[in-house]
């Protein structure tokens, strides 16, 4: 009679896994609500209650996890390691575990030195916008102080018009200096006068000769005439405070001239041969877009305006 050999079956060690899981499901508790939670995903819930711990990355986060979702659901956190380490075959000596919380916290660290870094960069945008404001600010006020506005005038016809103080300055001193060149160019010769100018040489020395023989005509109205002399005229004499200004241009100037009182007396672009007469309230002040194409004269007198021009413009007091 052969003597059978019974074999010793070892039972195989339980999961870990499947014992999270029941207490899960007898707490009424749903894997979506255990992973958001322990903020793991689905999928990852799932393979801790299947068994499928190979799938983890690593054993001591594993482990981590186990020890965590013990923890959530109140159970016996070591026991539950220890079926783990005998299911997987892993050994815990010596190795440190931590809760998932503490596995978690490296990348929350991490999500809070980016949020604060986001804050402050949004910080110094914000100062930065402010500073750029506050510099166009100041550069407007700067050029509102320098006298650069917009002033109201009335003009012959009854109308008011409004002009820029800083643009007609510089077009008037281009208008100026182009038109400048123009004032040279001969004019052009028409009628007898063209005829006269085609007049060969022999034939001008001819009619020379002719008027120099003629005797000069006089007619009797002439050598009756008396001759009547001329009276001087008087310059007018402005009021007490008020002053008389007058300007000649010689060239295009954009003129303003300004009383005591704030009153603007002219603010336009005179043309050559122009003459302005005005009287305010002294002292006046003139601006002048053009310097060199007006000639000032201030109660009879004439004013020096190169001491107070700048580049092209010129600005001055007169009866101070």
């Amino acid at each position: 009679m052969k003597a059978a050999n019974s074999e010793v079956v070892q039972p195989k060690p339980g999961n870990p896994g499947e014992s999270l899981r029941q207490a899960r499901e007898a707490r009424g508790l749903s894997v979506a609500e255990v992973a958001a939670q322990l903020n793991l995903t689905q999928q990852r819930l799932n393979q801790i209650e299947a068994g499928a711990f190979d799938k983890l990355p690593g054993t001591t986060f594993a482990r981590g996890y186990v020890r965590a979702y013990a923890k959530l659901l109140e159970l016996d956190q070591n026991r539950l390691v220890m079926e783990f380490d005998q299911f997987t075959g892993a050994d815990s000596a010596g190795s440190d575990v931590h809760s998932l919380g503490r596995i978690e916290e490296p990348a929350r660290y991490s999500q809070s030195i980016l949020r604060l870094f986001s804050f402050v960069l949004l910080l110094a945008l914000i100062g930065a916008g402010f500073l750029w404001w506050q510099e166009r600010g100041g550069y407007s006020a700067g050029l509102a102080d320098l006298g650069l506005e917009h002033v109201e005038v009335e003009g012959a016809d009854g109308r008011t018009q409004v002009h820029s103080l800083a643009e007609p300055e510089d077009q008037a001193v281009i208008a100026a200096q182009v038109n400048e060149p123009d004032a040279a160019l001969p004019l052009p010769i028409e009628g007898e006068q063209a005829e006269a100018a085609t007049m060969t040489e022999g034939e001008e020395a001819q009619l020379a000769i002719t008027d120099s023989a003629a005797p000069a005509e006089i007619t009797p109205l002439q050598a009756e005439a008396p001759q009547t002399a001329v009276a001087p005229v008087e310059p007018v004499k402005p009021a007490a405070g008020e002053g008389i200004l007058v300007v000649q241009y010689v060239a295009d100037c954009w003129t303003q001239v300004t009383d005591a009182n704030g009153k603007v007396l002219l603010s336009e672009l005179k043309r050559k041969g122009d003459r302005v007469e005005l009287t305010g309230k002294a002292p006046m002040e003139l601006r002048l877009g053009f310097a060199r194409g007006a000639q000032v004269s201030y109660n009879g007198e004439a004013v020096d305006v190169s001491t107070h021009t700048t580049g092209e413009t010129a600005r001055l007091k007169l009866g101070l």
